[in-house]
């Protein structure tokens, strides 16, 4: 009998959302992460919440992506749902060469 050949799992396929109603890993990291930030402030008011939260997640979620296509833009693009030009020139701003 031949040996079974070795096949991967598509990578690109969308998990499925937990049955049980609780929040998916990444959510539930967030959420606390935000919930430490607000609890760091000791009552001071928070300012340009969003700029921080996508400057501090942008580029390592670039990074990430980028190596699980395997450096193919255009794969990455498609997985984070942009368009290939506006992820170029976001790898641009930020020194990511692939």
């Amino acid at each position: 009998m031949a040996p079974r050949k070795k096949t991967r799992a598509r990578r690109d396929a969308r998990p499925a959302a937990p049955a049980s109603g609780r929040s998916i890993p990444l959510r539930s990291q967030t959420e606390k992460a935000l919930d430490d930030y607000f609890t760091s402030l000791n009552g001071h008011a928070p300012g340009r919440l969003y700029e921080l939260v996508m400057r501090e997640v942008e580029e390592p979620l670039f990074r990430a992506v980028l190596e699980y296509a395997e450096g193919n833009q255009s794969r990455a693009a498609d997985i984070l749902g942009i368009n290939r030009g506006t992820l170029r020139k976001k790898l641009k701003n930020y020194g990511i060469s692939a």
